[in-house]
């Protein structure tokens, strides 16, 4: 092997580790472990207008990686380091003296899902089991975005919204910081985060047109459908 072949190689191999580090699917990649960074289920630039590739970056990148490598610094060499994320939250979620734990984890487990419950050229009115289960429990598709922009415009302070299943049934609940509708023990079928991070940038104080425009333009239906199917 030359020396030009020899910076080739090791040129590639860099590479392929910058990739995987930042999340950015490979055909090998193998499922994710439990403190690692998924990838976004779409370029940062797919919710634009709405959401800006700015501000996808930074909470992508900055926010989201910085609960990814704090839990995995704390569940090393520890009973929580082979259990997945959803045991994690659930475990942590009622020891007291895992509450540093839980907050990351949950934060993880939260963010994972808030990416995958939007869609360019998402939202509206949903059709499907979804659109049935909506309208079974809420009434109508209207009585749903209406408690839903009202759950996420009135939590105080940082905090999400959620969508969930309660045995049979929907119900809209919002919840501060990290917590999450996995340690209430419920089913999340889908989220919007409301910490100022996630839209200040686009936004600035109008976190009403924000929430507005994820519930008209963003909501992956898809997703949330697969969600009533899916055991957490």
């Amino acid at each position: 092997m030359n020396r030009r072949e020899f910076f080739k190689i090791s040129a590639g191999w860099s590479a392929l580790a910058l990739f995987q580090s930042v999340g950015i699917g490979c055909s090998s990649k193998k499922e994710p472990s439990a403190a690692s960074l998924e990838s976004l289920p779409y370029p940062a630039n797919a919710l634009e207008p709405h959401i800006s590739a700015k501000t996808v970056e930074i909470h992508y990148g900055k926010h989201h990686r910085g609960y990814v490598d704090k839990t995995a610094k704390l569940i090393a060499d520890t009973p929580y380091a082979d259990l997945s994320l959803t045991e994690i939250i659930r475990r942590s979620a009622k020891d007291p003296e895992a509450t540093d734990l839980f907050n990351n984890a949950s934060q993880v487990f939260n963010h994972d899902f808030y990416w995958r419950s939007m869609t360019a050229g998402g939202g509206g009115e949903p059709q499907g089991k979804i659109g049935e289960a909506i309208r079974k429990d809420f009434g109508s598709w209207g009585d749903f975005a209406e408690k839903f922009v009202y759950a996420a415009t009135s939590q105080f302070g940082s905090g999400w919204a959620w969508l969930v299943q309660d045995g049979d049934t929907l119900r809209v609940i919002k919840t501060a910081n990290a917590d999450n509708p996995i340690a209430q023990g419920l089913k999340p079928i889908l989220t919007i985060d409301v910490w100022e991070h996630a839209y200040y940038l686009d936004y600035q104080n109008r976190r009403g047109l924000y929430v507005r425009a994820f519930v008209e333009n963003l909501i992956d239906w898809k997703s949330a459908e697969r969600n009533l199917r899916t055991r957490f």
